[in-house]
């Protein structure tokens, strides 16, 4: 009963969001400059409070997390981390969790009240969009599967719409890399989900890794992406290796190109950095550079 109390006051508020000069509509707004938590991830675990209050003290006022466990974000109840948050002068308007198939109740063809409670949560945090950061192997390895789970995302929309925010995804480079049909998953997924209300967090150092150009999907699917991991990548010292993720401006990624072009379509609301290897200082240190160098592109 207090789920559906909570859905039915959001989607008032949503109705009248979208019905005026909205949240989502982004021609000419800066986007957001923010941080991607697990950027500090062992920072985060050893001092939650202490590593925010340093961002903070460095001059970030956004944050995504990526850690959100037993409806808990770091540890804390989503009351005491939005106070944390509140405390430093900080906002968190995008977050990480993943939509598994375990949130799908095949029988009642319908979310389980676990995910509606993520969204809830997300609401109450004042996220802006709900972002799932990957996806499961077992709902990618037939086109059935794939196509019946791209409908779930889709259901998943039209929840988040309910509570006033969007739903979006965010890519590796597996969806680049894999196909089915002859068509790589992450075209399948832009072409087969509601383009209004399902929209994607491009991280361009991952699109780069899987063989892809931001460019291109930009101007191939121009208004389905609301958010940018701002990330930099390059070959390690071992030349048959992974790509290793770096200071923004450093790498291999087209990444300021990128961000170029997102800013011509109006349509970006988030830039978010991350970086998840370290080769040339400590993370701290790390970030503080990269919101240096984001600001001498003239964003932040």
């Amino acid at each position: 009963m207090l789920r559906r109390t909570f859905f039915q006051q959001s989607s008032i508020l949503a109705a009248g969001a979208l019905a005026s000069p909205s949240l989502f509509a982004q021609k000419d707004k800066m986007p957001l400059v923010g941080l991607q938590l697990y950027s500090v991830r062992n920072e985060m675990t050893q001092s939650p409070v202490g590593t925010l209050k340093l961002l903070a003290e460095m001059g970030y006022r956004f944050v995504e997390h990526a850690n959100y466990v037993g409806h808990k974000f770091y540890g804390y109840t989503p009351a005491e981390f939005k106070k944390v948050l509140a405390d430093l002068g900080l906002q968190m308007p995008t977050g990480h969790t993943v939509l598994a198939a375990r949130h799908w109740d095949a029988d009642k063809k319908m979310l389980t009240d676990e995910w509606k409670r993520t969204i809830e949560d997300a609401a109450f945090m004042g996220q802006e969009i709900v972002i799932t950061p990957s996806m499961e192997r077992s709902v990618r390895d037939s086109y059935d599967s794939f196509m019946q789970f791209l409908e779930v995302f889709n259901r998943s929309a039209d929840l988040c719409k309910q509570a006033g925010m969007l739903f979006g995804y965010h890519n590796h480079d597996f969806e680049f890399k894999e196909k089915l049909n002859e068509v790589p998953l992450y075209d399948l997924m832009l072409q087969n989900t509601n383009p209004d209300a399902v929209k994607q967090q491009m991280d361009t150092g991952n699109m780069f890794a899987g063989g892809a150009s931001a460019v291109d999907y930009l101007n191939k699917y121009p208004g389905r992406f609301y958010s940018f991991h701002v990330k930099d990548v390059v070959k390690p010292a071992m030349a048959n290796g992974p790509y290793n993720s770096c200071i923004i401006g450093q790498g291999d990624a087209p990444t300021q190109e990128a961000l170029k072009l997102g800013m011509q379509q109006g349509t970006i609301r988030h830039f978010i950095i991350e970086q998840e290897q370290y080769e040339t200082c400590l993370p701290m240190d790390c970030m503080k550079q990269n919101l240096t160098v984001i600001k001498q592109w003239g964003y932040g």
